[in-house]
């Protein structure tokens, strides 16, 4: 499969295209990102956003422009986001420490209260994720809830690392749907 035929048919949702795509594309944007900030869990995150950024956009694609160029650009906006986040969160715990006199300590640890919510978002969470197929659920749980690394669970389920990244992918994506429903 060529690229320009990879992007038509993604453009009309093919699955194989999107692999195909993700594939030959996900050494490029993470090593850019990498190089651009050095740490290797928010490189691959920013370069997870990328690739769901651009496949929901993927009908926006303009074939003037070398498809390479086109997700380099949508990962360094979604990294650029990210730094504007982080300096406004910044500023403004600054303004509002000037603005006090007074400095306190804060109590961080959780109440009682952020402990029930905390553990009814969390039963929300695992409904919504049983609600996806079992392949979805699988790599969702060897992820997040037993923190292993793509490499560990390619092991464990005897896939190629980049079908579990799609699957991570797409169960995410799933997921943020049936959240965004209720």
């Amino acid at each position: 499969m060529e690229i320009d035929e990879a992007i038509i048919r993604a453009k009309k949702n093919d699955q194989k295209a999107f692999n195909y795509l993700l594939h030959n594309y996900w050494d490029k944007v993470y090593g850019f990102q990498l190089k651009r900030i050095q740490n290797e869990n928010d490189a691959e995150d920013i370069t997870i956003q990328t690739f769901s950024k651009a496949f929901d956009k993927i009908e926006s694609y303009d074939n003037t422009y070398a498809f390479n160029t086109w997700l380099i650009t949508i990962s360094k906006n979604i990294h650029i986001d990210i730094i504007r986040k982080e300096k406004n969160s910044i500023k403004q715990a600054l303004s509002q420490t000037e603005e006090n006199e007074v400095y306190l300590v804060a109590d961080e640890s959780p109440s009682v209260e952020d402990k029930l919510i905390t553990e009814q978002n969390l039963a929300k969470l695992l409904r919504d994720i049983k609600k996806l197929k079992p392949h979805y659920q699988a790599v969702i749980n060897l992820r997040y809830f037993q923190e292993l690394s793509y490499k560990e669970i390619s092991e464990e389920l005897k896939e190629p690392i980049n079908n579990i990244k799609v699957k991570l992918l797409r169960a995410k994506k799933l997921l943020a749907e049936i959240i965004q429903k209720k």
